[in-house]
């Protein structure tokens, strides 16, 4: 069998802690590219030299030649330019503008990738993340189910966190799950949360958990508003989760952004939905029985992600 591989591109501040989070598990050993050489070198250097101290035998490469990756198991795409604030305006560019820019970056990766990897499974993790699910796809030409992105791992983190904080509980006793687009427009679903099977509207009033709700959907934005630059330790916790179930084949059900061909009643979009994660990438979309309110705050954030797609001109 030999040492599962993973590749992660960008070696950023997503890329390089996914790198983290990988040798922290001794999931498989690593390849970290960026345009930028010495950048990709230099992290994957400084985290071996990190190996002793952890205990663990990890392999870590970094290169801007995607010869290095070859026959990978996994590759996690965050490179393309992050949401930064404008010096001037003070303003942060929406997901949408970044579309074009971020469509010829990760377009360029997906077929790098596909050339030295061609039986990968794709964890996209770059902005906007829906539409750049669809550029890997297409660029890639790989099978959608070896073509996913991490969202609603995030997003259902974030709003597991907020809860826990909340009500001064463990966040491993909060069950709970995020569907949509990643965006303003993501669907909380408090009617399937709960604390160790306890429902969430037993514990708190509604207007805390609408706060809440409110919180999660601009939690990006929180973070950018108070550091100026786009989070990086929950998004690539939540990347390496997905590459864990998948290296293990675990089958884990994961919220995730998936080619959706009729469920939901949608078709040829990449939606947040919980999907079952296993080495063949996305093994099963599980439909959820939602009410009229959770589908139509379903079909507005299917909305807004067509409508970035249709940006592209695929």
């Amino acid at each position: 069998m030999g040492r599962k591989k993973v590749t992660v591109v960008g070696a950023g501040n997503v890329g390089s802690t996914c790198a983290v989070w990988i040798a922290a598990k001794e999931l498989a050993d690593v390849v970290l590219v960026d345009i930028v050489e010495g950048a990709a070198k230099g992290k994957a250097l400084d985290l071996f030299e990190a190996t002793p101290v952890l205990g663990k035998d990890v392999k870590l490469v970094g290169s801007k030649d995607y010869a290095e990756t070859a026959n990978s198991d996994v590759v996690i795409i965050t490179a393309g330019v992050p949401r930064k604030k404008d010096p001037v305006t003070g303003q942060f560019p929406s997901r949408d503008e970044l579309v074009k820019t971020n469509q010829a970056i990760v377009g360029e990766v997906a077929r790098e990738v596909a050339k030295y990897s061609p039986d990968a499974v794709l964890v996209i993790v770059s902005n906007p993340l829906d539409a750049m699910c669809h550029v890997a796809l297409n660029e890639s030409k790989f099978p959608a189910h070896r073509v996913v992105g991490m969202a609603g791992a995030l997003d259902t983190a974030r709003y597991k966190s907020f809860i826990a904080m909340e009500l001064g509980v463990s966040v491993k006793d909060i069950h709970g799950i995020v569907l949509g687009g990643h965006g303003d427009e993501m669907v909380p679903l408090p009617r399937h949360t709960s604390v160790a099977g306890i429902p969430v509207r037993e514990l708190m009033s509604e207007e805390r958990l609408q706060a809440i709700i409110e919180r999660t959907r601009k939690g990006g934005g929180e973070i950018v508003g108070l550091i100026g630059v786009s989070a990086w330790y929950a998004p690539a916790a939540g990347a390496v989760d997905m590459a864990e179930a998948i290296l293990k084949d675990q089958k884990r059900v994961i919220p995730s952004a998936v080619l959706l061909n009729g469920q939901y009643g949608y078709n040829n979009l990449y939606v947040g939905v919980p999907a079952v994660l296993g080495s063949g990438g996305v093994e099963k979309v599980i439909e959820m029985q939602l009410n009229d309110e959770e589908k139509a705050m379903l079909a507005k954030s299917s909305k807004a992600v067509s409508d970035v797609v249709a940006v592209l001109g695929y």
